[in-house]
């Protein structure tokens, strides 16, 4: 998806020409592995470290554009929002102290970043999923302007028809809709890459499906969206359904997603994968292809493949085969999208070891990998490590159904040991980096169990804005110091500010945990829902969830005065009390035009509905006495 000049309206004659091109591509790369016209003599690593971009409120910057122009490096590239940004690690040869090598680099990179946001008070900030990151962030004039990503939210849109549905369950629950492609926005990752003979990607392909589970076990980093905790790596079910083109169908078909993690082990070649994808899922976008390959082999070059590489960037396996080309010669690699970002840069080449020394221990442990463990067990691992982290119990050859910890610890480490010291990696590096992911299994600290810990230390004593936005204060200072976040301190609220712009908007204070009504239900029950939870006002919603009312404690006194006047009792409706004539927010209306509009119409409770008047929270008066009462003790202290 690098390739900027790309379509997504293809015609009838334009998708054919494409979809030829694409299978010409094919046909030139089953003739290069078949005559040896790849790279075998040396193995290269690589990686690419995505990071969100937060102003001095800790909410997401919208200066990705800027800050490029002002890095001038190209290393740096854009990425989806406006608040992304991206840098490629140069490729490197494994071994020796390339590791060190690559934490140097990177460290190099994230300080020139740095550097040049500052200048835009703007702060860089390693994480899998930005914790102050709202839905009403994710909107198409955040999205950044270039044609690559408006032509991909197009296809997406079209092939989808109907609006993106987001339903995670973990210890919160989440369970919206959205209508465009910047879901994808709220995921950044440490992409890593190994390079791979031909002769030697179908088996270590499969091994790197089988220890995709342990290795994001140890790595989760992401267990929070919009301020629901989630699963301990979130972005493995978010990113699948950020661009999730299927639409729900009443039959049982079987549909692949976009994002997957695989239906099954490879054979023999790379060239499976390349014929499933292009089998299964259609073409979305293409560009101009000015190359005939073959012709391009002839004159004794290797060719770029523009077709293919194009189609494999619009279909993200969480382990993806990549096409390159290096010093004129071309190359196979695994990529590597399963680790997070964060949460620090020695954890991410810690997390990238422990994966290198795991290809190519296992690979030795098990030649064939594929006779010892069923793919759909792999699978299975991965789902209950993204799920639960280090406390999933995982399923293993020889060692059968073990905890997640026990596994790494006892087992793969020592694996992963053994794969670096066999690839002539220097020890001095192998103990920093492994001695990393060993402490942090021992401690069960991820970057995970950080952010959570911190939070349950807070609640009690904040408000969720306020938890959220220390946690992405505390890890942008932690990150400076360089350490691993097994080590850190838990986030504190004093890192949050003195409380002035924790409510900048009505989606940042509302309350979503709602008890509402239908209209035709009896007013005794709304009468008992404001007893037993202590409530003042209850909205009234129709079965599509549109607001249509809303009773409140005084509606309701009038009713029994009006009872207690002599007047018949009867079962009497919601909608014979409730008030009609609502005053309403919406989510990014800024807490003090809410204020504002409270006083102006003599409102005590601001019902927040979306764009189709559907109920999504309110926000009461209540609410900003507690601002108040912050707001003034931090203006006396």
């Amino acid at each position: 998806m690098g390739e900027q000049q790309v379509k997504s309206q293809l015609d009838a004659e334009q998708l054919r020409l494409f979809s030829r091109k694409l299978l010409t591509d094919l046909r030139a790369l089953e003739t290069m592995i078949a005559e040896g016209l790849f790279e075998t003599k040396v193995r290269r690593i690589g990686a690419e470290q995505e990071m969100f971009l937060v102003d001095r409120d800790w909410r997401p910057a919208l200066v990705a554009p800027e800050l490029l122009e002002r890095i001038d490096d190209p290393h740096f590239t854009t990425e989806l929002g406006r608040f992304n940004l991206e840098c490629n690690l140069d490729a490197i040869t494994l071994g020796g102290t390339s590791l060190r090598e690559m934490e140097r680099q990177l460290t190099v990179l994230l300080h020139k970043a740095r550097m040049a946001a500052e200048e835009l008070d703007t702060q860089v900030v390693l994480c899998g999923i930005l914790p102050t990151l709202d839905k009403a962030d994710l909107n198409l004039e955040n999205m950044t302007p270039r044609p690559r990503y408006f032509a991909l939210n197009e296809a997406m849109n079209r092939l989808r028809g109907e609006r993106y549905h987001l339903y995670i369950k973990g210890r919160d629950e989440i369970n919206v809709t959205h209508d465009n492609v910047m879901l994808e926005s709220c995921n950044t990752s440490f992409q890593v890459h190994f390079q791979v003979k031909p002769e030697d990607f179908a088996r270590l392909y499969n091994v790197a499906q089988a220890v995709a589970a342990p290795v994001l076990a140890a790595a989760t980093n992401s267990p929070m969206l919009f301020g629901r905790q989630l699963w301990r790596e979130t972005r493995i079910a978010l990113f699948q359904q950020s661009i999730d083109t299927r639409s729900p169908a009443g039959h049982l078909r079987m549909q692949s997603p976009r994002v997957s993690f695989g239906r099954r082990w490879v054979d023999e070649s790379v060239v499976e994968i390349y014929k499933e994808d292009i089998s299964r899922f259609r073409v979305i976008m293409s560009t101009e292809v000015d190359e005939d390959p073959f012709e391009v082999m002839e004159n004794g070059m290797a060719p770029r493949l523009q077709a293919l590489r194009l189609h494999n960037g619009t279909i993200y396996r969480w382990n993806r085969p990549c096409y390159g080309i290096s010093h004129g010669k071309a190359h196979l690699r695994i990529e590597n999208r399963i680790l997070p970002a964060g949460p620090s840069p020695l954890d991410e080449v810690a997390n990238a070891t422990f994966w290198f020394g795991l290809l190519n221990g296992v690979s030795s442990l098990f030649p064939d990998v594929t006779s010892v463990m069923e793919f759909d067990v792999a699978r299975e691992n991965f789902v209950a490590a993204a799920r639960l982290g280090l406390g999933a119990h995982l399923s293993w050859p020889e060692r059968g159904n073990i905890p997640a910890q026990q596994l790494l610890l006892v087992d793969l480490l020592p694996v992963a040991r053994q794969g670096l010291q066999d690839l002539d990696t220097d020890s001095s590096d192998i103990d920093r980096y492994l001695g990393v992911i060993e402490e942090r299994v021992r401690s069960l600290r991820t970057g995970s169990q950080w952010q959570v810990d911190s939070y349950d230390a807070m609640k009690c004593d904040g408000s969720p804005a306020e938890c959220l936005t220390a946690i992405v204060a505390a890890t942008v200072s932690r990150q400076l110091s360089e350490q691993p976040a097994h080590t850190w301190e838990l986030a504190s609220l004093d890192e949050a500010g003195d409380g002035k712009k924790h409510h900048l908007r009505v989606g940042q204070l509302m309350t979503t945990d709602l008890f509402t009504v239908n209209q035709d239900e009896l007013v005794d029950i709304v009468a008992c829902v404001m007893n037993w939870h202590h409530i003042r006002h209850v909205p009234v919603e129709d079965n599509l969830h549109r607001l249509v009312g809303l009773v409140t404690h005084r509606s309701l006194l009038r009713l029994l005065a009006d009872n207690a006047a002599g007047k018949e009792q009867r079962p009497v409706p919601v909608s014979e009390i409730m008030t009609t004539d609502l005053v309403t927010a919406d989510p990014t209306m800024s807490t003090l035009d809410a204020i504002r509009l409270m006083r102006d119409r003599r409102v005590s409770c601001l019902p927040v509905v979306d764009k189709k008047t559907r109920l999504i929270g309110i926000v009461t008066e209540r609410d900003f006495m507690s601002i108040a009462g912050q707001l003034l003790e931090a203006y006396l202290s």
